[in-house]
């Protein structure tokens, strides 16, 4: 996506170590114009999969997932990092691994909301180890519900997380993919 990977240049940061700063536009300010057409896109790269759920996981990946959910015309679901008092147990827990924060985090779902017969979309903002998409795929097999497809906005193809997720047999769209951040720049596969 031409837009994506322009705002990535424009306004992203590298901060090294294959951390891409994007707060000013996906992390923490959310700009919903690009995001909608971000949403778009998604939504018609997975619209034959018969999805009738969209999952990420909270914070990051509600923008993108919550577009695309939109597009789609279907409900959206995320994985909690913290248990409020309002789901009740049993819940379905998996830990993740964040890169950026150094520590694991555990995500959580209700029952109430992901079950057999639901068919999941995994869309997040990152597909990079591909650590936190692997635990809501988890998830999702915990429920019984069916995967028919994973999403991202950005992959970094660098940290491989792509060939751990492939064998699951499942759609697997990024709107951009970058090969490379060292010596300060970013750059894009072809």
């Amino acid at each position: 996506m031409q837009a994506l990977k322009e705002r990535i240049l424009s306004d992203g940061e590298n901060l090294g170590r294959g951390i891409l700063k994007v707060d000013s536009f996906i992390n923490h300010q959310v700009d919903p114009t690009l995001m909608l057409e971000a949403g778009r896109e998604l939504a018609a790269r997975f619209a034959e999969a018969g999805a009738t759920k969209v999952l990420t996981a909270e914070i990051s990946g509600i923008a993108p997932a919550l577009t695309t959910a939109l597009a789609l015309d279907i409900p959206l679901l995320y994985a909690r990092k913290t248990k409020p008092v309002t789901m009740t147990e049993p819940v379905y827990v998996e830990a993740a691994p964040s890169h950026t924060k150094g520590v694991s985090v555990f995500l959580m779902c209700s029952p109430e909301f992901l079950g057999a017969g639901d068919r999941i979309l995994i869309i997040d903002d990152f597909l990079a180890s591909g650590q936190t998409i692997a635990a809501l795929v988890r998830m999702v097999r915990h429920a019984g519900a069916e995967l028919v497809g994973i999403g991202a906005l950005v992959e970094k193809a660098f940290e491989g997380g792509r060939s751990d997720l492939e064998p699951l047999g499942v759609p697997l769209h990024a709107l951009v993919v970058i090969e490379g951040m060292d010596d300060g720049q970013i750059r894009f596969a072809r």
